[in-house]
């Protein structure tokens, strides 16, 4: 557990540097990052294996370089193939709480008229607002549980907040008890936003962690649509409650399955490297049978989280140390730029609002709105058969220009100047060009642009200002589209134009290392390291 690389073949070597270059957080569309560490790592230790054979031909060379790279690079990516029961059910159960998220996002819009009839829009608009007010100081909350209670405590305490907040929303005596549930039910997802990528990136191994942010960001996007489909036929003054009662009905069974549910092995490493308790996860998790593979794995999660922490012991300090860096200052500044952009481009006003949108649009909104959701599920699955393709600068720059030219179809559809037909049409572009790029790249870059030790910091304050403007557009929406009316989608296509201008002039390409750069960067760092050799079958 000293970190020494002596001795280690070239596949665990492989795995020690995803270990401490892959941060331990599932975040959508990391795959890129995952293949491109492997197949640096692939590639220089071919080169070493090369280098360590002698009276080779040129094409010898050529081909054993070849070999040698594509057995360690096939090794490397069996992790990403292998996951065992134990995995998936924790997993499973985890990402039940961002399905949470998802469908207390969209739950309101549809039964915006038969809950408590003859509610003002200053009560609604504030019940609809308290889920993303509540959300930051869940946030905050659940960054220090999970570091004082353990991974697997702050989960099941986030479940028991999204069950209480689910209860007082489901029996609910007035709007008070609706805005109270609301705001428990932020907290929860606040909550769970911050955990639940954190717990699923220390669970899984490195090359598993960009696929399972795919997965939280699915469960998020389908619970939208779930509550959606549902509001077609609850959306009675005498069936409401019923969609309500989805959000206690997944708790209990969340915590009916929590025997299921591992402590985190990182967490339990940094309180006791020697942790037995560790070790069995780790076997079970990884489905390992001997245990100087174990070991190999804890010395994995050890130096990993050893080389992804930083000098400074608080948030505070670590911000403090990015400031304090010209270069991380300004990554730090376009990160947040792009937070703010993803919430005031408007998208969380057509998940919360879209039912009283479509009005005059179509002949049932609710239909409308379903479209929407299921609109979304699809576009968050072509953006991640793009996140591979296309650079993180292209995908905003799509993404912003296309939402720009939707808001206007839309403000001319809403002043009759085309067919409002058109409007329906222009809303669901609006959702596709955001799931392309706003959607997921402010993430995403997030964990490409900062070292990983100061990815958690990073997050964390990116997620405190994505609620805080999610929560601006929940409450001033109704307003805005009140004074405004058919030019409301006006300030978010302001917001769209500023995000263009802003990433084609300043924002970098955040893409990543390429595979050469990064074996040029292993070579350096691992200068002093023994290798061992693979097997030639054709000298054995």
């Amino acid at each position: 557990l000293d970190g020494r690389t002596e001795g280690l073949t070239p596949t665990e070597l492989g795995r020690q540097e995803l270990y401490e270059l892959i941060p331990f957080t599932a975040v959508f569309g990391l795959q890129k990052k995952e293949r491109t560490i492997s197949q640096a790592f692939a590639s220089y230790a071919a080169d070493i294996d090369v280098m360590s054979q002698r009276n080779l031909s040129e094409s010898d060379i050529k081909s054993r370089r070849s070999r040698t790279s594509m057995i360690i690079l096939d090794e490397l990516e069996f992790d990403a193939v292998l996951v065992t029961t134990p995995l998936v059910c924790a997993i499973l159960l985890a990402t039940m709480s961002q399905f949470l998220v998802g469908y207390n996002t969209g739950v309101l819009n549809a039964p915006a008229d038969v809950i408590f009839k003859g509610h003002s829009t200053l009560s609604w608009s504030i019940a609809v607002a308290a889920f993303p007010g509540g959300a930051p100081f869940g946030a905050t909350a659940g960054g220090k549980l999970a570091d004082s209670r353990g991974r697997r405590g702050a989960l099941l305490m986030a479940t028991w907040v999204f069950l209480l907040g689910g209860l007082i929303q489901t029996f609910a005596l007035d709007m008070y008890s609706i805005i109270v549930a609301r705001f428990i039910l932020g907290f929860a997802s606040g909550f769970s936003s911050v955990l639940v990528p954190i717990y699923l990136g220390e669970l899984a191994p490195p090359r598993l962690r960009g696929m399972l942010g795919t997965l939280t960001q699915f469960a998020l996007v389908i619970g939208i649509l779930i509550s959606n489909i549902m509001g077609l036929s609850f959306s009675t003054e005498s069936l409401w409650r019923y969609l309500f009662a989805i959000t206690p009905i997944t708790c209990v069974i969340q915590l009916a399955l929590a025997p299921f549910l591992f402590e985190s092995p990182r967490w339990l490493l940094g309180k006791d490297p020697s942790s037995l308790k560790a070790r069995y996860i780790i076997k079970q998790l990884r489905g390992l049978r001997y245990d100087h593979e174990v070991e190999t794995e804890v010395g994995h999660f050890v130096m990993g989280g050893a080389a992804q922490k930083t000098e400074q012991t608080s948030n505070k300090d670590v911000l403090g140390e990015m400031l304090g860096r010209s270069k991380i200052r300004m990554l730090l500044f376009s990160a947040l730029v792009l937070q703010m952009a993803q919430q005031f481009c408007g998208i969380n006003a057509v998940f919360y609002y879209s039912t009283d949108f479509f009005r005059g649009v179509i002949d049932n909104p609710s239909i409308g709105t379903t479209l929407v959701g299921a609109v979304n599920v699809i576009a968050t699955y072509a953006a991640l058969l793009l996140m591979d393709r296309c650079g993180r600068k292209t995908l905003i720059l799509w993404s912003s220009g296309g939402m720009f030219l939707s808001c206007i179809f839309i403000v001319l559809a809403l002043r009759g100047i085309v067919s409002k037909v058109i409007a329906l049409v222009a809303i669901n572009a609006y959702v596709i060009f955001f799931e392309l790029g706003l959607g997921p790249v402010p993430w995403l870059i997030v964990a490409e642009m900062f070292d990983a030790k100061y990815v958690a910091t990073a997050m964390s304050l990116c997620c405190q200002l994505n609620f805080s403007c999610n929560f601006i557009v929940g409450l001033g929406y109704p307003f805005m589209n009140k004074w405004l009316d058919t030019l409301s989608f006006v300030p978010f296509a302001a917001v769209l134009a500023f995000t263009f201008v802003y990433t084609f002039f300043i924002l970098p390409e955040t893409q990543g290392t390429t595979p050469e750069e990064l074996a040029a960067d292993m070579v350096r760092r691992n200068s002093r390291s023994v290798i061992y050799e693979p097997k030639d079958e054709d000298n054995s």
